[in-house]
């Protein structure tokens, strides 16, 4: 496993590449590289250094520090959620010069809690000063476990629950990635009906607000096209991907798209001759004929901010949310088949992201049952965004 690597994708980097011209995607280096992006993302997170006068814990030596990690699946399988994380685990640790024994990784469900508390409480027996704990449904366990032991530093991927000192939570501002692969799939859709496997309903905004945001992105370029939503009501179900996967492609879908753990929608695609959009890592390597681009994560950014801000002493507890101009998010480069157009209609929407000019969820939103949401000449705020979107945009289709 020490010898996978990820690439940072730092904004400029993405921008650049994009501007450039549509490439065959972006496949993963031999070596690691050091993390460019890394200050950028460090001052946006809080979790560093930025005068004098801060020291917000006691440091601890490099030499010292041990990082425990939580993953829903083995890391080393596949190309998703927990790939992409320990992808993040492994910059981090070529950044700081960390061994491999300071790096202690558990794979346990995050829907069983007893199972969780267990792998903490493991991480802490191995001498692990900081743990992340990578999933949803590690939440409640992760702030528990944290009121125990005040000395330890917690770090909650996703959710929104953290205690301002020993425990924060982080996550990013995924659906603007999400909204540029939108553009990608309106662009590149002949029978205007795009598949998503999505693994939660509207009772999570996570998901359904990255739906939307996507939705948004294929109406701005083709407000003809369609997004047919199927739920498996699970992060990490191969059985129910490949069979949400083959309904869509049954009814049509030319484009799939997911935000699910196995690469099932798009080597399905494949398999049926149409296109795909990949989640979490590139997916190109998996399905290089059809990949048009994917939704990609940067973690090594965060993770590296994080860890390094204890052995500094810096550590401020406060919670993190980057994207696109914080380097944490992007897409890959778009392959070379897409549609004449693609490559100016998303190198346009990305620029005004980044301007700030555009925050997706702008304006007046209509859903698909008839309500607004939101106001004129206003947008969205990151609470509503990430705690409160509980409703499907209008060109989005549920299918049960």
């Amino acid at each position: 496993m020490k010898n996978r690597i990820t690439a940072v994708v730092a904004s400029a980097i993405f921008l650049s590449g994009i501007l450039a011209g549509c490439g065959a995607g972006v496949s993963e280096p031999d070596d690691y590289v050091t993390n460019e992006g890394y200050e950028i993302v460090a001052e946006a997170a809080g979790v560093t250094e930025t005068s004098a006068d801060v020291d917000t814990s006691e440091k601890i030596s490099t030499e010292d520090i041990k990082v425990g990690v939580l993953y829903i699946t083995d890391p080393s399988e596949g190309s998703g959620y927990s790939y992409t994380h320990d992808l993040g685990i492994l910059g981090m640790q070529s950044n700081l010069g960390l061994s491999d024994d300071q790096i202690v990784r558990k794979i346990v469900d995050d829907g069983d809690t007893e199972g969780t508390r267990t792998a903490i409480e493991e991480c802490i027996s191995d001498g692990c000063n900081i743990i992340f704990t990578t999933s949803w449904g590690y939440m409640d366990v992760t702030a528990e476990m944290a009121e125990k032991y005040p000395d330890i530093y917690f770090s909650h991927g996703t959710g929104y629950k953290s205690n301002g000192t020993n425990f924060n939570n982080y996550f990013g501002r995924i659906y603007q990635a999400r909204y540029l692969s939108g553009i990608v799939a309106g662009m590149n859709t002949t029978s205007n009906k795009i598949g998503y496997v999505a693994a939660q309903d509207t009772s999570n905004a996570e998901v359904t607000g990255g739906i939307d945001a996507f939705a948004i992105g294929v109406a701005s370029v083709n407000p003809d096209a369609e997004i047919y939503v199927s739920v498996t009501h699970s992060w990490y179900d191969p059985e129910a991907e490949e069979a949400a996967s083959r309904k869509l492609l049954d009814l049509g879908c030319d484009v799939m798209a997911q935000h699910c753990d196995t690469p099932y929608p798009l080597t399905l695609a494949q398999e049926y001759g149409v296109y795909g959009i990949g989640y979490n890592s590139d997916m190109s390597k998996e399905v290089p004929q059809t990949c048009l681009c994917s939704v990609v994560w940067n973690w090594s950014a965060y993770y590296t901010a994080a860890v390094d801000s204890i052995i500094e002493g810096t550590w401020s507890g406060e919670n993190y949310y980057g994207g696109m101009n914080e380097g944490l998010v992007a897409i890959t480069d778009l392959a070379s088949f897409c549609k004449e157009g693609t490559e100016e209609k998303v190198s346009e929407a990305a620029a005004a992201i980044m301007s700030g000019s555009s925050n997706v969820f702008d304006g007046e939103l209509r859903t698909n049952t008839g309500d607004v949401i939101g106001n004129a000449g206003s947008t969205l705020d990151d609470a509503t965004i990430t705690g409160a979107i509980d409703w499907y945009y209008e060109n989005v289709v549920v299918v049960e």
